[in-house]
């Protein structure tokens, strides 16, 4: 198994133990070779939560140019509740677990189709 591998199986227990979700493998794989090589930085593999100019950066990198959402309070919206579902408390809230919620939330799945 391929250090990618192990941290997608790594995100999948994080989905299923924290969030209470059943990831879909075959998009958490595509939502993680996404992230690109972001998942082996300690720093840029986690979503800081409480960072205001983090979760902008989330919304614009993420939201706005990778899904094609228009701007607009929903986003933000969405990211909080993704972060309260990870467990706000929650130290390392993997970017690509946030990402994968994100894009399950507003239906973009055909994205990484």
């Amino acid at each position: 198994m391929g250090k990618r591998d192990e941290w997608i199986a790594k995100y999948a227990e994080d989905l299923k133990g924290k969030c209470g979700i059943e990831p879909d493998m075959a998009l958490l794989t595509k939502v993680t070779i996404g992230c690109g090589p972001s998942i082996y930085n300690a720093d840029a593999s986690t979503v800081a939560g409480s960072q205001e100019s983090e979760l902008e950066t989330v919304k614009n990198n993420f939201l706005i140019k990778k899904l094609g959402l228009s701007d607009g309070p929903e986003l933000m919206a969405a990211i909080n509740s993704v972060i309260e579902v990870y467990g706000k408390s929650e130290r390392n809230k993997y970017r690509a677990v946030v990402y994968y919620m994100l894009t399950k939330h507003f239906g973009k799945e055909s994205i990484y189709g």
